[in-house]
């Protein structure tokens, strides 16, 4: 597997820099979770970074990365695919007319 060194920014892994394991696609992962052990014995925190897009560096193409510290260390929605249905109280109103058209009151 190829990897790349890979900044991070933010909370506690501020300023180092690691070997991120990439995909097939050359792109490191969204999330980067790093659990740390609880030194009282307790569940291990969990820290979370997101992948964001760093400066161009020498006129440099192709996109490089960085880690940014994410302190919500919200839960990623997951794969969303085009025609997925809206999640469920998601500013939808369920008596709109779906997709766009105008109603048809008239016969």
């Amino acid at each position: 597997m190829k990897s790349e060194e890979t900044p991070f920014e933010g909370g506690p892994m501020d300023g180092r820099v690691l070997p991120v394991l990439v995909g097939v696609t050359g792109h490191p992962p969204k999330t980067y979770r790093i659990p740390v052990p609880d030194p009282h014995g307790g569940p291990p925190t969990v820290l979370v970074y997101r992948r964001v897009p760093r400066d161009a560096r020498g006129g440099l193409r192709f996109a490089r990365w960085k880690y940014a510290y994410d302190p919500e260390g919200a839960a990623s929605s997951g794969r969303r695919w085009p025609w997925s249905r809206p999640k469920a109280g998601a500013g939808t109103d369920p008596d709109a007319t779906p997709g766009g058209k105008p109603d048809d009151a008239h016969g």
